[in-house]
């Protein structure tokens, strides 16, 4: 992801989390610590043949703990392996990162989500309650136990 990739990314953001979608702030903090030798953080974006963004995703990395940030596929790429190719490259970010864990955060009411993360191995470890806000959705917490041995989409296709 690159300053230019913003607005779109805010539209399909709005699209999919209208009621706690993230600012043009926090995208730019995030891509302010995405570039260099000094880099703590991955962001990608998916685009089809013909230039619209339909996807994007971000990781975190401090020490040896990575943080799914966000992942977003638009609803027209839903049931196509966009977010599955989306995670494999979060996750392969966690292992250049050299991160043992990588930790997300999913709404409990978006099974389609959780079902994603727990092909790759996500498992729950607890709840963050409120976590989602305005609408004071609670939060499943799951974490992932060495990525590079993740059930990656790439390592699906193979087997």
């Amino acid at each position: 992801m690159r300053w230019w990739d913003i607005a779109p990314v805010l539209e399909l953001e709005h699209d999919l989390f209208p009621e706690d979608a993230w600012s043009a702030g926090m995208f730019w903090s995030e891509l302010a610590h995405a570039r260099g030798p000094q880099a703590t953080r991955r962001y990608v974006v998916a685009e089809t043949a013909d230039g619209r963004l339909v996807g994007y995703a971000g990781l975190a990395a401090a020490g040896d703990l990575a943080d799914v940030q966000t992942i977003a596929a638009a609803r027209d790429q839903w049931g196509t392996g966009l977010g599955a190719r989306l995670l494999t490259d979060l996750l392969r970010a966690a292992t250049a990162f050299e991160c043992a864990d990588v930790l997300l955060e999913v709404r409990v009411d978006n099974t389609r989500a959780q079902k994603l993360y727990e092909r790759f191995g996500f498992e729950p470890i607890g709840f963050r309650r409120g976590y989602y806000q305005p609408g004071n959705v609670d939060a499943l917490v799951m974490r992932l136990t060495d990525p590079a041995q993740a059930r990656t989409e790439s390592s699906e296709s193979n087997g």
